[in-house]
């Protein structure tokens, strides 16, 4: 039977991504090395194991390169419920410059209202007790999803559900368009003349319940808010596409990984910030367009987005895949009524496999030259991949 201590030891490598079998023989000469003190080896999170065991690796494959201090065990710094770790194999030895956070953040000009004064009775569930889910009948914050909730029991999305928001991403032309009577991004392209709004899908929400609610914080209607469960960690992908993201256990169908965090920034914030950034990489941001078609006039401070760029959490190092990606991007209400703001959260698409890359679909049109955000030669690999034109000149 394997012992706390040494099943706790395996845990922290275990983050990393290091099988079991490869930390047992540093292990077991650690402890003659120490004469069985485990405090020196339980110090600084294991630093002296891991350390250890990246020597071993880097003598006995002779891979010169590699660099045993290019892993961090928690990029959040503390501030997510789980421990995210960051690990570079492949000698990139340039670390991600970010700051990291948990929460969205106005940066400077975005307009947000969130007050439980703007949340009427009628839109949340302050007479209800513990779990939602558990209730015979619906409650109030189910109504944006037709009248059921969008979870199950296990917090897992429901199929039919999760089916919707894949068709709208894949076929978005055979489901309903907003227009927008002077759109802020055809405002962004040319402010003195701005061409007609293209249009914004109309896009399927989940409400979940707030501090205005009477349910506990482990109602089953409480999903994003609670943060990140499962275990995740930032790698160098080797693939023309840099850091990446993969998780370190499989994850079902449904499942929510994180939200995207950022920057709240306005619209033409976003195009300023662009415009002036140059050939620098930057990390492609999202539009909360969700109701823009719905204002006659949208003032820039009320047309938002978000950019994680310079700051944000670990959603920042998910790469874009066409069509075929493993994680959706859903819209979720949590403490304002309306949708100027929302917060915008990944779940599986299907089963995703422990160390399976976790990738997304960013929506973009390669063939729209006029964009204000100028789109990447896409790396993807995808068999379906949109970029195919653009790649044969």
């Amino acid at each position: 039977m394997v012992s706390e201590r040494v099943y706790n030891a395996f845990k922290a490598t275990r983050a990393l991504g290091i099988p079991d079998e490869e930390v047992k023989p540093v292990l077991k000469k650690l402890l003659k090395v120490y004469d069985k003190n485990w405090e020196l080896i339980e110090a600084e999170d294991y630093r002296a194991l891991i350390d250890s065991y990246f020597e071993l690796r880097e003598t006995e494959n002779n891979v010169t390169h590699y660099l045993a201090s290019q892993h961090i065990t928690d990029i959040s710094k503390g501030t997510e419920n789980i421990k995210i770790s960051l690990i570079d194999d492949l000698g990139n030895g340039d670390l991600p410059k970010f700051m990291y956070m948990p929460h969205n953040i106005i940066y400077q000009n975005a307009h947000m209202q969130i007050s439980l004064a703007r949340i009427a009775d009628e839109d949340c569930c302050s007479s209800c007790l513990g779990d939602c889910l558990s209730s015979p009948l619906p409650c109030a914050c189910a109504s944006e999803t037709g009248g059921e909730f969008a979870y199950t029991q296990q917090g897992l999305l429901k199929q039919e559900f999760l089916r919707d928001c894949v068709s709208m991403k894949v076929d978005p032309q055979k489901h309903h368009y907003v227009f927008c009577q002077d759109c802020p991004l055809e405002r962004s392209k040319n402010e003195e003349m701005p061409e007609q709004c293209k249009g914004h899908l109309l896009k399927k929400f989940i409400k979940e319940c707030w501090r205005k609610c009477g349910c506990d914080m482990n109602c089953g209607n409480r999903v994003v808010q609670r943060g990140i469960t499962c275990s995740l960690q930032v790698f160098c992908t080797g693939e023309g596409k840099g850091w990446g993201l993969r998780t370190l256990e499989s994850l079902p169908k449904g499942a929510f990984v994180c939200e995207y965090v950022g920057e709240i920034l306005t619209n033409m914030e976003l195009f300023e910030r662009n415009e002036n950034s140059g050939n620098e990489r930057h990390t492609y941001p999202v539009t909360l367009d969700a109701d823009w078609g719905s204002e006659r006039i949208l003032r820039d401070e009320e047309a938002l987005c978000l950019d994680a760029t310079f700051s944000g959490n670990v959603a920042r190092f998910i790469n874009h895949r066409c069509d075929d990606a493993n994680l959706i991007d859903i819209p979720v209400q949590v403490e304002t009524p309306d949708r100027h703001y929302y917060h915008l959260a990944f779940f599986t698409t299907r089963e995703v496999s422990k160390l399976e890359e976790l990738t997304w679909d960013y929506g973009i049109d390669f063939d729209d030259r006029d964009h204000p955000i100028k789109a990447f030669q896409c790396c993807c690999g995808s068999a379906s991949c949109r970029d195919v034109k653009r790649k044969r000149y």
